[in-house]
């Protein structure tokens, strides 16, 4: 009987990228806003009993970060309660759940990276709900995997890969702050490393319940570390030398040129925002590699791949 996957978030950049990897002898279904609404605890329910899977991804979240500050109660509902309502549904039909959390957990206050261990301290409303979520997931009972990532991206969706090349269409100055650091992590990196990781897991479990062994939290996130500023000049940078333009690209720019002539270093003090962000962000992958022998790419190298013409 094949493993029977129920996937949040179908729309979502890392829900997209895993219906085209996860293997596909796995029978995946796969839930977006308007087949499970994740404000209300019952049609959770409903999805997950309906299904019955033996793993739970839940690649869905509340991730508007600056707005999460005045709508507390949704981003509560998304990134907090229902993951405590899947990991108990889970728990109640033998099931495993995959779930993904982030680097702002932490206040970003170290200047190196930080590991599964290290003390959470959040500084604003999506990290402190995100961490409740984990709180609530480890509670449960359940077998589980919380992978925390960061700075992600992809070819579609909102995010800054996109903005970038939005606004290096329409600007002949950017100005990007210079003071945060982390590493950008594609959403089909994220992908891949989870299809391996489950992958691995059909391999080395001889019929128990999955995870059961190797229950924790994860950092998964691409190698290597940058700023903002940084990262909008390698995006700029390999969109001009993208030959030929992939159509994403193309529609990212809105077929048009680019003519940004500066990307013009800022301090974070210079673009206020309503949500506080760390000023250090990179996490420690040495869990994630020693124990599912798992390693993302280098976050340049994954950049590269994402404008090649044959990459989606």
């Amino acid at each position: 009987m094949p493993l029977r996957i129920l996937l949040t978030g179908k729309n979502g950049q890392v829900g997209r990228d895993l219906q085209h990897l996860l293997p596909k002898s796995i029978e995946v279904h796969a839930v977006g806003r308007e087949d499970m609404d994740l404000t209300s605890l019952v049609s959770i329910r409903e999805s997950i009993r309906s299904f019955e899977p033996n793993l739970i991804i839940n690649a869905a979240a509340y991730t508007a970060v600056d707005k999460a500050e005045t709508d507390q109660a949704t981003a509560r509902a998304v990134n907090t309660e229902a993951p405590a309502i899947m990991a108990e549904e889970a728990k109640k039909i033998g099931a495993a759940l995959i779930h993904y959390s982030t680097d702002y957990v932490f206040d970003g206050t170290s200047c190196t990276p930080y590991t599964e261990d290290d003390a959470t301290n959040p500084i604003n409303v999506y990290g402190r709900t995100k961490l409740e979520g984990e709180k609530k997931i480890q509670a449960a009972g359940v077998p589980y995997l919380i992978f925390r990532t960061e700075w992600v991206y992809a070819t579609r969706g909102k995010n800054f890969l996109l903005t970038i090349l939005r606004l290096a269409a329409e600007r002949d100055e950017l100005r990007i702050v210079a003071d945060q650091i982390g590493a950008p992590t594609s959403s089909r990196a994220i992908a891949a490393a989870t299809s391996q990781v489950v992958t691995e897991e059909l391999q080395n479990n001889a019929g128990g319940t999955l995870f059961a062994s190797r229950s924790g939290i994860y950092n998964m996130t691409a190698a290597g570390e940058t700023t903002w500023h940084e990262f909008a000049k390698a995006i700029v940078e390999e969109a001009r030398s993208a030959k030929p333009a992939p159509p994403w690209l193309r529609s990212a720019t809105n077929d048009r040129s680019l003519i940004v002539k500066q990307i013009r270093p800022i301090a974070t003090s210079e673009y206020p925002t309503p949500a506080r962000r760390p000023a250090y962000s990179v996490l420690c992958n040495a869990r994630l590699s020693e124990t599912f022998a798992v390693q993302l790419p280098n976050w340049r190298d994954e950049l590269r791949f994402a404008f090649q013409a044959n990459a989606h």
